[in-house]
């Protein structure tokens, strides 16, 4: 048997399939992504769990509006995700797909288990749902409105109001064993705070949950009963365990192992299915809980909460393209802290790389270096006697590796960061305050001490960069070597005095971010030679994409600029600028498609982002006219 103290498993949230991953889906994988990395480098087996949620109502009206089946249109993004999550060098173990047959199997046998059991039975339900959030309207949530359906509490938009035949699960059989674990076990939901909401929920009183539905048709189908289909929490919520195996018995010990997670993360939206759906599921199947949920705030867009749903989303992969995804990792991690809500801007992530990476830490890689090789030191020897002010640096790593070490712990990744951070700016004080490019001239052996030392530094702070920005530190570590060392315990790294370096200097570690201003920045107009004609791979560059005005509005202080929410289908929807104003009323623009220009870097106007271009073009006499297909085709369409 496996020793499970040097275990860590740890999940992500399945992420619905009806678009490609968003910044707020990568901020959740990141920081499942560090935990793993973090507990590797301490030694533990890990595994890390992530994949799509493909089955309920939201899926299959998602479809429909697409004109497509539901299973070939869930099968359009997994590309999708899994493509992003290699480009932000997401390590996870396992994939899962809620269409997979073996996790439909496993919910099934869950299911069946339960009914004999009696936890589970036959009934009618009433009530609000909302179909964006496969979420059901409690009784205080749905109270107060009279006139018309109620609001959803999470996502502000009106319910529908459902009646129907179901399956029941005896949700109100656990209030109390959940308060009574709540209360057992404070540190259960990181941050604390939100798991006083979860208390208040649970004491307002617990009514059985429905867990199947009629109206539906995309969805695992109920045992022994084919007219219903498993209510998608129900369905979805299992991954966490069918992936590691359960109800299997040729995958037992490997079950007995993982379980529980040592930590399932989560935005604070889906607090309650995993904080009190989530523990009653496994009560009721003689499982331990999860040991922490990770629940971490929205991010938010000009203080608008991201979604998809609000078109206000911004692509990963355009971050990544233009601004490099270790230094993507950097800013979301060090900047956003879990216990509240955060406002993303490309301003504070360009500071971010300027003052940070580039500045801070990618020129003391570069002064070290090339000051070295400039003086012929490529190979630079051990050294036996430190000076008092080489110890006293050491010292203060020590210090720092502590603090870090318990912020990495608490998965306070916006505290652990700050703290490294000054570590290198102590690195940066001593090898300005030796001056070596004097000591070159007139004392070899201090320059020397003083290169080694930097060096040393720069060693431990790559690998404790390694969970954070796993290919940037193994560039660091190349330029001095060396390589990510998952041997030692990252709680344990000191200082190896025995160790040479063979210096090589390669290019910087961060570009200047003059250069990514002008690469995501420089007009389309400024790089056309109408005299020069360009050829098929320049043209097959730009990306022309149909999709539909949703949403129009004016822009206080601009006479030009209407803010456009365009649905572009299994793409997703965006917010997009575009200064036709004055040629257009807003009734004339909703509901209308038009082409975009769609892979367009984003751009900042009037405090707003502009994540695309629409295409116009000048009558006789001389107003604007949308480009659009001659008749309707589906949103996302890209032009030939």
């Amino acid at each position: 048997m496996q020793d499970k103290k040097n275990k860590f498993y740890v999940t992500t949230p399945i992420y619905y399939a009806t678009a490609r991953p968003h910044l707020g889906s990568l901020y959740s994988t990141l920081l499942a992504d560090v935990s793993a990395r973090w507990n590797k480098q301490k030694g533990k087996k890990v595994f890390f769990l992530t994949g799509t949620d493909e089955h309920g109502q939201k899926i299959d009206q998602a479809a429909q509006k697409a004109q497509m089946e539901p299973k070939p249109f869930v099968d359009s993004f997994i590309e999708a995700y899994k493509f992003i999550w290699k480009s932000y060098h997401i390590d996870y173990d396992y994939f899962i797909r809620t269409t997979d047959q073996t996790h439909v199997k496993t919910v099934q046998a869950w299911l069946e288990m339960l009914m004999q059991k009696g936890d589970i039975y036959k009934s009618v339900y009433e009530g609000w749902y909302c179909t964006p959030d496969e979420a059901f309207l409690t009784e205080k949530e749905a109270a107060g409105f009279t006139d018309k359906s109620p609001i959803c509490p999470t996502c502000n938009r009106p319910t529908n109001f459902i009646s129907e035949e179901t399956y029941f699960f005896k949700l109100s059989a656990y209030q109390d064993k959940l308060l009574e674990f709540f209360e057992n076990n404070p540190n259960f939901v990181v941050p604390k705070e939100r798991l006083n909401e979860v208390i208040k929920f649970v004491q307002s009183g617990l009514k059985d949950l429905s867990i199947s539905r009629t109206t539906v048709k995309w969805g695992i189908p109920f045992p022994g009963d084919s007219r219903h289909v498993a209510y998608v929490w129900a369905d979805a919520l299992l991954n966490y365990i069918s992936a590691i195996g359960y109800l299997d018995k040729a995958r037992q010990q490997e079950f007995d192992f993982y379980w529980p997670a040592d930590v399932q993360v989560m935005g604070k939206d889906i607090l309650r299915f995993h904080a009190v759906y989530w523990p009653a599921f496994l009560m009721a199947s003689g499982l331990k809980l999860p040991k922490q949920l990770l629940v971490h705030g929205w991010i938010k867009v000009n203080q608008q909460k991201m979604s998809k749903s609000f078109g206000n989303v911004i692509d990963p992969q355009v971050l990544s393209d233009n601004y490099g995804a270790d230094a993507v990792r950097y800013y979301l991690l060090s900047q956003l802290a879990i216990t509240q809500d955060a406002e993303f801007s490309t301003q504070a992530l360009e500071q971010c790389i300027e003052s940070e990476l580039a500045n801070d830490l990618g020129n003391l890689v570069n002064r070290v270096i090339v000051l070295a090789l400039k003086n012929d030191l490529k190979i630079v020897p051990k050294i036996n006697i430190l000076s008092e002010e080489s110890k006293s640096l050491f010292q203060a790593y020590q210090k720092m590796l502590v603090e870090f070490s318990q912020d990495m712990d608490r998965y306070h990744f916006h505290l652990a960061i700050p703290a490294l951070w000054r570590f290198i700016a102590q690195v940066n004080a001593y090898f300005h305050a030796h001056e070596p490019w004097k000591l070159a001239k007139t004392d070899n052996k201090k320059f020397v001490e003083v290169i080694n030392i930097t060096c040393q530094s720069l060693r431990l702070i790559g690998n404790l960069l390694w969970s954070i920005m796993p290919k940037k530190s193994e560039e660091l570590l190349n330029h001095l070597g060396l390589k990510v060392d998952l041997k030692i315990n990252i709680e344990l790294l000191k200082p190896d005095f025995e160790l040479t370096f063979n210096l090589y200097q390669g290019e910087n570690l961060f570009a200047k971010i003059e250069k990514l201003e002008q690469k995501a920045t420089i007009p389309v107009e400024s790089v056309i030679d109408e005299q020069k004609p360009i050829d098929i791979t320049d043209f097959a560059k730009v990306q022309l994409v149909v999709g539909t005005i949703e949403q129009c509005e004016e822009i206080s202080q601009s006479d030009k600029l209407y803010k456009l929410q365009v649905d572009f289908g299994i793409k997703g929807k965006r917010q997009i600028l575009s200064g036709i104003k004055k040629f257009f009323k807003i009734n004339d623009l909703i509901n209308k498609q038009a082409v975009f220009v769609f892979n367009l870097a984003p751009r900042k106007m009037m405090g707003l982002e502009s994540q695309g271009m629409l295409l116009t073009a000048v009558d006789e006499q001389n107003n604007l006219q949308l480009i659009a297909p001659a008749k309707f085709v589906p949103n996302g369409t890209m032009l030939k």
